[in-house]
């Protein structure tokens, strides 16, 4: 018979992490990763910038401009939600797996990031999914 000591819990969940770390073991607070990641994904978006192959062009039918149209997304913006659609392709992935629904919360979070797109909103939406263990960074 093994003797654990008091402050260890043989029942501890499977899943739980010691304090100050991550169910996937990292020791960065999630705002840091999301910040990292959002980095990493820049950084990304810029070596396609600078690729040698040229955008094919193709002539646009002349239409109404909107304010929206006339200037593009930013580096930041851009950066941000394509880390919030790899965070809703690994959540509607889960999903698929394991037959649950998106909790009310995760949607008001998405729908926050939608309307105002920030880092702060994106870090609300990864924590839903830091909480099922879904993250991989």
């Amino acid at each position: 018979m093994q003797l654990l000591p008091l402050w260890q819990d043989p029942m501890a969940k499977k899943n739980s992490a010691p304090a100050g770390q991550s169910t996937n073991g990292s020791t960065h607070p999630l705002a840091d990763r999301v910040q990292a990641r959002v980095a990493e994904v820049g950084l990304a978006l810029d070596q396609r910038a600078r690729a040698s192959r040229p955008r094919s062009k193709r002539t646009r039918a002349p239409g109404p401009t909107s304010a929206a149209q006339a200037t593009p997304p930013t580096r930041e913006a851009s950066s941000l939600r394509r880390v919030f659609n790899e965070l809703a392709v690994t959540h509607r992935q889960f999903r698929l797996r394991s037959g649950q629904h998106a909790s009310p919360g995760l949607r008001e979070a998405a729908r926050a990031f939608k309307d105002s797109p920030s880092l702060p909103s994106l870090v609300v939406v990864a924590a839903f999914l830091e909480e099922d263990g879904l993250l991989e960074w």
